[in-house]
């Protein structure tokens, strides 16, 4: 009985630290997804001006780089990838946004079950 109470005493002490260190981790994970997210976007933004200038220069080699109808199909090609662009934002930020409530919510857990073992 003794031993199972020094155990149970040791991992109510010990839940703090735990929980400071899983919280210096998600701050960790946080900033990974960042620099994830903007080499992401670099790459994609590479991408997409490759496409536009490969879109230009099928144009230009069937000499209609000055036609109205390439001008507009260019335009779109830019739309397009700026719209899908804004996507991929507004999706990272939906991901880390709740990312970031699930991790409070673990907090708050954490917290809880502090008040509840003094």
């Amino acid at each position: 009985m003794k031993k199972t109470i020094i155990a149970l005493s040791a991992i109510l002490l010990a839940s703090p630290v735990i929980a400071a260190t899983t919280h210096a981790t998600d701050n960790d994970v946080a900033a990974a997804h960042e620099i994830a997210n903007t080499a992401k976007e670099k790459l994609h933004q590479a991408q997409n001006q490759g496409e536009e200038q490969k879109l230009k220069a099928k144009h230009a080699a069937e000499g209609k780089q000055d036609d109205l109808s390439s001008k507009v199909s260019e335009g779109s090609q830019k739309a397009w990838n700026d719209t899908k662009e804004g996507t991929e934002k507004g999706w990272n930020a939906t991901k880390e946004g709740a990312e970031k409530g699930w991790n409070k919510t673990k907090e708050g857990a954490a917290s809880v079950e502090k008040k509840i073992s003094e």
